[in-house]
């Protein structure tokens, strides 16, 4: 069978759902890596996919991937026991008072940019978003920042760097790998300097609670694993960026829905929110090896083949979402979220298996954000708004500029 590593690397995200719609039962059988691969879609599949008793996540995360979006070591690696002990350092990330102490720490900072960029010419939201979520998510965590000599503006780009380039060869690639390198050395030395005394964590933040963690043998996180799993907090909120962009994308594209978040339904807001995370591009698909010889739906995949779930195919499967390829948010008050249905960040169980633990941080943010967008009056000037889906991860190609941003009033910054 000839190897399909190529094809994924120039199709995108449209590779997987390409495959799979050549067969009716949600799976096929292919070759990527040099190795046999399962193909699979569907909420049926997503448990299939999540069983560790069928699929296992360590070994299957290629060395660039770990490099640049990761890090290795990260608990994206393990299975079994280890993965739920060093997932317990995440779990507190789920509790509501934790995700609401998030979104206040993040608001301040957007309303204060907001002022800014009033009197800017232009602003790139996805670059200007970037900054704000960094500048958030760092005072929650309790991660030192040195504002005088640019430190978040440099960490939001290193940040977007590790996502923006995981999924590429080429100088999005080694731009991403140069910024791990840089961050993760900076946030070791944060956790040598915690563990020192040298500097001080505050009591039940997020940098306190990595310094802390111990694995399953009782052992403390080695300084450089420590400094992984903390930006495995800070970097995928951040990320949180791309779909700020998509907000302002549907929000410009769909001047109504504007209006239908103005009015203040909560109800509403969080069907949006589910929207954006549905129709826009982000996670393509996601891999794992099989633990012992597989089949699914009579098609087999020895042990150690590849497992791919079909993320993209699935949150734009006909069947699932009726019409796929139109923005409706009114889907999510027709019909409630179904866990395994809804996978932009992965299926399964959070608590347990390898599903996002901060999916709750980012609906969370969204639902803020997108308030506070479609709160705001500003100009769209004419740009390239295009989305390509060869790029992974892709993004609005222009980043969603903006000018003349008017400061809304207080009353309206409280209402929203």
């Amino acid at each position: 069978m000839i190897d399909r590593s190529l094809p994924a690397l120039v199709q995108g995200y449209s590779w997987l759902p390409g495959l799979l719609g050549e067969h009716p039962d949600g799976v096929a059988r292919t070759r990527v890596m040099g190795k046999p691969a399962l193909a699979v879609r569907g909420p049926e599949a997503v448990r299939f996919f999540y069983d560790e008793h069928n699929v296992q996540r360590g070994g299957a995360l290629p060395g660039p991937v770990l490099s640049t979006l990761f890090g290795h070591d990260a608990v994206h690696t393990l299975d079994g026991d280890a993965h739920r002990a060093r997932k317990e350092f995440f779990l507190p990330l789920l509790q509501a008072d934790r995700i609401a102490g998030l979104v206040e720490h993040v608001i301040p900072v957007w309303d204060d940019a907001v002022r800014e960029w009033s009197t800017a010419g232009q602003v790139v939201l996805f670059d200007a978003a970037s900054v704000v979520l960094t500048r958030g998510v760092c005072r929650w965590a309790g991660v030192p920042l040195d504002e005088g000599a640019g430190e978040t503006e440099h960490l939001a780009r290193d940040l977007v760097a590790m996502v923006d380039g995981f999924a590429t060869a080429g100088p999005r690639h080694w731009r991403a790998r140069r910024a791990r390198g840089r961050q993760e050395e900076r946030f070791t030395r944060l956790v040598e300097d915690v563990r020192s005394g040298r500097a001080a964590a505050p009591e039940g933040s997020v940098l306190a609670a990595v310094c802390r963690h111990r694995e399953a043998n009782g052992e403390l996180l080695d300084p450089h694993t420590a400094a992984v799993e903390l930006l495995n907090v800070i970097r995928p909120t951040v990320a949180v960026c791309w779909f700020v962009a998509y907000t302002a994308h549907a929000l410009h594209l769909q001047p109504n829905q504007r209006e239908r978040l103005r009015g203040g339904d909560s109800a509403y807001t969080a069907a949006f929110v589910h929207e954006v995370r549905r129709f826009y591009p982000f996670a393509p698909f996601l891999g794992g090896l099989a633990v012992r010889d597989l089949s699914w739906r009579g098609v087999s995949v020895p042990a150690g083949g590849m497992v791919l779930l079909d993320v993209f195919g699935q949150n734009h499967d006909e069947e699932l979402w009726g019409d796929p390829y139109v923005f409706r948010p009114e889907r999510f008050l027709e019909h409630a979220v179904e866990r395994d249905e809804l996978i932009p960040q992965g299926g399964g169980e959070p608590r347990t298996g390898h599903r996002c633990p901060g999916e709750g941080l980012t609906i969370g943010l969204l639902e803020a954000l997108a308030l506070r967008l479609a709160g705001l009056d500003y100009t769209v000037p004419d740009q390239d708004l295009r989305i390509s889906l060869r790029r992974i991860p892709a993004r609005v190609r222009s980043g969603f500029a903006v000018r003349d941003v008017r400061v809304p009033s207080e009353r309206t910054l409280t209402a929203v």
